[in-house]
């Protein structure tokens, strides 16, 4: 009668065990970790998607709400006295689900009005008279210092979606939770969104993010520069030459009085850029 034979031990390993033993050297700073799971993409036991979203997780960790909050003056918010109609025109004409509700100075962010909540007074004919004050929800403030993996996890405890940045002069900006997943998995796309991404966005003061495809044209017009477009056409190929190789994610460089940070890069290119004035 025959015996089952043990597994061998040249059975092939699954990706999970694969990368427990390529971090059995300990990484002692967050910069060795990364290398190794870059070393472990490169080795084909992650796969590129995979280690995207390890490396921005990681990354969120040491980037602050300053740097991915919109700023005040991109906020679309509605006034504390709109009529209805005028309130469903900018849930209409914006797309989003959620709006800070203002004073009339907009110095002061009274609530947060959720664009589902309207739906009663328009559905119900006994909803009654319509009072904004009934339906906002309350404001979460966080300062522009905050960490994103804190704030993430302070999102998901709270259920918030949503968080007014204050300053040291006040309303700075908002952050949504989307925000804060993006620099993880990348851009979420929906239906309201434009099909052509904006080239250059403003995030807070003196920050911006910039696609790599940008035109260098585009990118003096912009900020004011003079850079050249005789040896490249695009932004991506600058910060290519002005590294001397094709850098990785979360590598930095002073470029045209910017500190930049490399967000996004695959093998071949460059995809986003983060722009940093500086002083």
């Amino acid at each position: 009668m025959s015996k089952d034979k043990p597994p061998s031990s040249k059975s092939k390993k699954s990706w999970w065990e694969q990368l427990k033993t390529a971090l059995s050297d300990s990484p002692q700073d967050l910069q060795a970790l990364i290398e190794i799971l870059r070393d472990s993409e490169s080795r084909n036991i992650l796969n590129p998607d995979v280690l995207s979203m390890l490396e921005g997780a990681i990354h969120v960790s040491e980037m602050q709400v300053r740097d991915i909050m919109v700023p005040r003056v991109q906020m679309i918010v509605i006034n504390h006295d709109a009529e209805p109609e005028s309130i469903v025109n900018t849930v209409i004409e914006s797309g989003h689900s959620r709006f800070p509700v203002v004073s009339d100075d907009q110095d002061e962010v009274l609530g947060i009005l959720l664009a589902k909540d309207l739906l009663p007074y328009f559905v119900d004919n006994d909803a009654g008279e319509f009072e904004i004050e009934d339906l906002m929800r309350p404001t979460v403030f966080v300062p522009e210092s905050k960490h994103l993996n804190i704030l993430l996890r302070d999102f998901r405890t709270n259920r918030n979606h949503m968080a007014i940045v204050i300053d040291e002069y006040g309303i700075a900006g908002l952050v949504t939770i989307e925000d804060v997943i993006e620099e993880i998995v990348g851009e979420i796309e929906d239906e309201h969104d434009p099909a052509e991404e904006t080239p250059i966005k403003q995030h807070g003061r003196n920050r911006y993010t910039v696609q790599a495809f940008t035109p260098i044209d585009e990118f003096n017009s912009y900020f004011g520069t003079d850079l050249s477009n005789d040896n490249y056409e695009t932004v991506g190929g600058l910060i290519v030459n002005a590294f001397g190789h094709l850098p990785k994610r979360g590598e930095l460089i002073e470029f045209a009085g910017h500190n930049v940070k490399i967000l996004r890069a695959d093998k071949r290119r460059l995809h986003l850029l983060r722009f940093e004035k500086l002083n």
